[in-house]
């Protein structure tokens, strides 16, 4: 791009435009920039340039664009600069221990992580980069099960198309809590220009220092989640039909993968929703939280398979919606609230039947500040401890962690967000997890019960 004349009146912003057109390569988000100028549209360029997009829950999320206020190439990559640098200072081990780096299929999302790889290459980090889209929590499962410094997955969750994300976890698991989180944002701001080869995405890739852990990493999700279940034996023997729906994002195949590896008969699809697809064009916003809004594809599909149970992912799969058709004819979408209830009880009741011998006074469950308090109710009941903690799985994770280092046991958490942690294999929400814990609730009540997951709502109501 040939020069460009920058006069906005105003110095700061002058100097911030001109810092830009020095450090991105991104063409597009040149184009971006130069068109605003032409415009003089200079409040939106104060809005993007002079206002850095922060570390917040766990990260950074915002709108794909150009500038220092957006989600682009060059944020990426001063973002993962600063984190690798932080890693480097806080962490002696960090550069052996690596960093394990996930993506979603938004647009960019397959770019960002490869820069992502690049910078922390350039910080002398090893780097396990997932093959191809993953689900969330298989980057907090796999820092733990490789023993990595920390993890990133790049992900808006359920967010608009426009936006992206980029998630960090800790070398325990956990999404960052503070000092991390104040830590990696002055490292950000101090190591803003490019390092030498950040762009070259190529020069990285064919670094000796950087492998695909995927094929490994699913093979002991998929065993674990497995070996978790109740009666697996018995899960072929289901009488119920599940609608599975990925709402155009990662987790089709490996929903597909999860009813196989626990026993289950083959999932029916949302055929319109299961190819991953940026554009997210069924709905209006590619959230299952917004319930019957956004499941309209799954009731047909359901009612044209005679299914009577419905398992939404978002689009990472962190999160799980679920609806039952009742005896009415209707479909009973289960809040948060509600879904926290039947796995926090089925998680007791599993617990009861697979460890007897672990004292209740040592399995704790945990929810946040703003989630129904029903598992305080059911732990004074039946003996476990309940703890509550501040909004956001960060919380509940590093919390979960604490107790796990005191020799606890982790049961359960959730948030009334429809996110669930179900045991302690990932210390964040899963929604392949929970999708399977539910499967296997549903049916073990059907089966051995005959009663509907709203039935055992009522009842766990009346404990």
């Amino acid at each position: 791009m040939a020069e460009v004349k920058v006069d906005t009146g105003n110095p700061e912003l002058n100097q911030k435009v001109k810092e830009w057109f020095a450090w991105n390569k991104n063409e597009k988000n040149q184009e971006e920039i130069k068109s605003l100028l032409d415009r003089r549209e200079h409040g939106t360029l104060e809005k993007i340039m002079l206002n850095r997009l922060l570390f917040g829950t766990a990260g950074l999320r915002g709108c794909m664009g150009a500038g220092y206020g957006r989600m682009n190439d060059l944020v990426i990559i001063q973002t993962s600069q600063g984190l690798g640098k932080y890693l480097n200072d806080v962490n002696p081990d960090a550069k052996a221990k690596g960093v394990v780096i996930g993506y979603d299929s938004r647009h960019n999302s397959h770019r960002f992580a490869r820069l992502a790889a690049a910078a922390f290459l350039n910080a002398g980090i090893r780097v396990y980069l997932m093959g191809k889209i993953v689900p969330t929590p298989f980057v907090p499962f796999s820092v733990v099960q490789l023993g990595a410094a920390a993890g990133v997955m790049v992900t808006a969750s359920h967010n608009p198309k426009e936006d992206n994300g980029y998630k960090v976890y800790w070398e325990n698991g956990a999404q960052i809590i503070p000092p991390h989180d104040r830590g990696i944002q002055t490292s950000i701001e101090e190591n803003v220009e490019p390092w030498e080869n950040a762009w070259d995405i190529e020069k990285a890739l064919a670094d000796s220092h950087i492998s695909d852990p995927l094929p490994e990493m699913s093979e002991k999700y998929f065993s674990k989640l497995s070996d978790s279940m109740l009666q697996k034996e018995k899960n072929k023997d289901s009488p119920l039909k599940f609608t599975v729906t990925a709402m155009h994002g990662v987790s089709h195949n490996y929903m597909v993968q999860a009813f196989e590896a626990c026993n289950f008969k083959p999932l029916i699809p949302v055929k319109e929703q299961m190819v991953p697809d940026p554009e997210f064009p069924t709905v209006r916003f590619p959230n299952p939280e917004e319930g019957k809004s956004a499941l309209d594809l799954s009731f047909k599909t359901a009612d044209e398979n005679n299914s009577t149970v419905i398992l939404a992912n978002d689009p990472d799969a962190d999160r799980l919606a679920v609806a039952e058709k009742l005896k009415s004819g209707q479909w009973k979408v289960f809040t948060g609230n509600e879904e926290g209830a039947l796995l926090g009880w089925w998680a007791w009741f599993r617990s009861r039947q697979l460890t007897p011998d672990i004292p209740p006074s040592d399995c704790y469950m945990l929810a946040s500040t703003v989630s129904s308090k029903i598992l305080s109710a059911i732990g004074k009941k039946e003996g476990f401890n309940f703890v509550e903690t501040l909004t956001g799985f960060k919380w509940m994770g590093n919390s979960a962690h604490d107790l796990l280092n005191k020799e606890k046991t982790v049961l359960f958490a959730f948030e009334e967000a429809i996110g669930f942690m179900n045991g302690s294999e990932v210390l964040d929400k899963d929604g392949v997890s929970a999708a399977m814990r539910l499967a296997e609730m549903s049916t073990y009540l059907a089966l051995e019960h005959n009663m509907t997951l709203y039935d055992k709502l009522q009842d766990i109501y009346k404990m």
